[in-house]
């Protein structure tokens, strides 16, 4: 049976301009609906008989965070994961914005415009879960919620990071550390992780947020400093924050890393182009779109679908750490 995205590939277009043609949700081109129509006739294409023998569209919805002005480069780079592992299995990607809000969840779970979801981490108060949660279409969130029960999620296990990255700088000889980072999310999970091991350790450990900018960490640091002057090791999980963090470090006459230590939670890409090459763990942003999509294939195929797991932090160890106080 020829599937739909075979012909958007004979058409020259996509698998949702193909969808969009047959459904009349959205306004086509002339020149692009009678590329698309004389395709369907030429490829014998039967829409009704497509949708008798399962209702399949050959397209994934991919729905991104509600704000992406955060962590673009990163949502970059899952989303193209996501594209070419969908790509690779037949499937094409329908990009959703977050602004759309749950009348996007709406119009993908209530009709044939997609045979599946993936929803990039959306926050605790992001009105489009509850939707997803009960859609009998397939869905996968990457960036798991408090509440996981019915979903299948794909996340770095932040946990194990906050963990590491404390096994880590206490194993350098810093005894007080600090996390910068936002005070929800990934970010409250990583801090949960640092804070555990820490107690086990016998090492400080403190919640610095910031907004990443240089006046506001010069600010921060400042206020930091005046009251915890022994904190000798940084985790930052927030990538505007590095510039500001080191450059404030070294004219407050703490250099990395003679004297003060930053371990980066971030995309390799952004420890590798910084100023100095930062020691990091890596999001593994390709890895969670490709992970994502290869548990929506596996629905759809019919496959046993185990639980997810969460992708084991690895720390690489570059210019920014070294020993703690003596």
């Amino acid at each position: 049976m020829i599937t739909l995205a075979e012909v958007a590939r004979h058409a020259g277009v996509s698998a949702s301009t193909v969808s969009y043609v047959l459904s009349g949700k959205r306004s086509i081109s002339p020149g692009t609906c009678e590329r698309v129509e004389r395709s369907i006739h030429e490829l014998g294409y039967n829409a009704g008989a497509r949708a008798l023998a399962g209702g399949r569209s050959d397209i994934i919805a991919l729905m991104l965070p509600p704000h992406t002005d955060a962590y673009a480069p990163s949502m970059l780079e899952t989303a193209i994961a996501v594209t070419n592992t969908a790509r690779a299995h037949g499937y094409d990607v329908l990009l959703l914005t977050g602004e759309e809000g749950p009348a996007a969840v709406r119009r993908v779970t209530g009709g044939a415009l997609a045979d599946a979801v993936i929803l990039m981490d959306g926050g605790p108060a992001d009105e489009r879960r509850p939707l997803l949660r009960e859609s009998d279409k397939p869905v996968v969130l990457i960036g798991p919620p408090a509440e996981t029960a019915g979903l299948t999620c794909v996340d770095l296990d932040f946990t194990a990071t906050g963990a590491l990255c404390a096994d880590h700088l206490a194993a350098l000889g810093h005894h007080d550390i600090a996390l910068i980072a936002e005070p929800s999310g990934p970010a409250a999970r990583t801090l949960h992780g640092l804070r555990a091991r820490s107690r086990e350790l016998g090492v400080i450990t403190r919640h610095l947020p910031c907004d990443g900018g240089h006046a506001a960490m010069t600010d921060a640091l400042a206020h930091h400093f005046a009251e915890h002057p022994a904190t000798s090791g940084f985790v930052v999980q927030h990538d505007p924050a590095l510039e500001p963090l080191l450059d404030t470090l070294h004219r407050q006459g703490r250099p990395v890393p003679e004297k003060a230590s930053v371990v980066a939670i971030c995309p390799d890409r952004v420890a590798l182009r910084s100023s100095v090459r930062l020691t990091s763990v890596s999001i593994p942003a390709q890895e969670m779109g490709r992970r994502a999509v290869e548990q929506i294939i596996a629905e759809l195929t019919g496959e046993h679908v185990a639980e997810a797991p969460l992708i084991t932090p690895k720390l690489t160890v570059r210019a920014t750490s070294g020993p703690g106080p003596r």
